[in-house]
């Protein structure tokens, strides 16, 4: 009896711990997953929830269903959905096996012959486990193959085609020019295009609903504009100006990341083609100009210099004068990325208007 009795608490007590225990791990999974960046939460699980590019993704899909999956090679800016595309392919593939039949080596890992004589050759060089009649074919997936060495990309030539009845390979590129010509010989290439403003927006648009944001009309398309085509940088700039602010207007997002507003740009493009030099590059007693609104607003004149190029295209004027305007912004930026003095550039960014300004009323004459 005593021993029954002295049983029964131990059996309570356990009983007790155990969903506390699993109420825990519930409770922190939710807040991982909470705390996630939206990159990862919300990139694509299938091949229909990709953003844009029907045209490669249809295709793809379609060689998958058939069985007649080929070497890939990916290439184009970042944040379009090469990555994306590829592990949705991955997923469709394998389902449940998809961890055991792909080998996925990113920039951060070493990629030197070491890696593709080592740990890709012996990768695909191992057996595929199948249930089904015809033994799986593996997936060799190398993100930013563009870092890789001519060396390692030699070496990679051979065990591509060593090792095709078994494995396929998937290369992913910013710059299609640093793969040897052999590789891309042996692959099916795809470019992926900066995505257009209205599939940004569309897919902008979901994760606002889905995260119960109040963003307004200007917000929004200060986010398509800012993004430049890349999807990764507008959902993290939409998180980053979330954080900051409750209400995401086009406001918060300039402050949030820095950038000039528009409204700044067109007076400072409106100074540098109408005031004279002295009054344009320092401030005066009744009224700031560039120097004294650059240094108030924290703008950065490599920012402020790429904004009014795109300005410059929007104003009418002689081709030969726009010709060496452009020329001489494209210098100044240059010279920024040198760290060059700041305000002697800020002063040849308006003796280059100035000058053009001079062009033009001889032209009008």
């Amino acid at each position: 009896m005593a021993g029954t009795t002295a049983a029964a608490p131990m059996d309570i007590d356990a009983a007790a711990v155990r969903p506390a225990t699993k109420g825990k791990a519930t409770l922190s999974a939710a807040a991982a997953v909470k705390s996630s960046p939206w990159v990862e939460k919300y990139r694509p699980q299938s091949l229909a929830d990709v953003a844009a590019h029907r045209d490669i993704v249809d295709t793809i899909d379609r060689l998958t269903d058939e069985n007649r999956l080929p070497h890939l090679l990916l290439y184009g800016p970042p944040g379009t959905g090469k990555t994306s595309t590829i592990l949705a392919v991955a997923r469709k593939i394998y389902g449940s096996q998809y961890g055991n039949m792909i080998l996925e080596l990113n920039a951060s890992d070493e990629r030197g012959i070491g890696v593709v004589r080592q740990q890709i050759q012996d990768f695909a060089s191992a057996h595929s486990l199948s249930f089904g009649a015809k033994p799986a074919v593996k997936l060799v997936l190398l993100d930013e193959a563009d870092a890789m060495t001519k060396d390692a990309q030699f070496a990679l030539r051979r065990v591509i085609e060593k090792y095709t009845r078994s494995t396929r390979f998937a290369l992913i590129c910013n710059h299609v020019n640093k793969i040897i010509p052999a590789l891309q010989s042996r692959c099916t290439r795809f470019r992926f295009a900066p995505l257009d403003g209205t599939n940004v927006s569309e897919r902008l648009q979901h994760v606002i609903k889905s995260e119960g944001l109040d963003v307004d009309k200007g917000g929004l398309t200060a986010l398509v504009r800012l993004s430049n085509g890349d999807m990764r940088k507008a959902l993290n700039i939409l998180q980053s100006t979330h954080m900051a602010s409750s209400q995401i207007t086009e406001e918060a997002v300039y402050l949030c990341t820095g950038n000039p507003m528009p409204k700044d740009i067109e007076q400072i493009a409106s100074w540098l083609l109408n005031e004279p030099f002295s009054t344009s590059f320092k401030c005066t007693p009744n009224y700031h100009y560039i120097s004294d609104t650059k240094m108030r607003k924290g703008l950065a004149l490599i920012d402020i210099i790429r904004e009014v190029t795109m300005f410059v295209f929007k104003i009418n004027m002689p081709s030969n004068v726009r010709v060496k305007l452009i020329n001489d912004l494209a210098d100044i930026e240059y010279r920024l990325t040198f760290a060059c003095n700041d305000k002697l550039q800020l002063g040849a960014l308006i003796s280059t208007f100035t000058t053009a300004r001079t062009a033009m009323v001889a032209a009008a004459a």
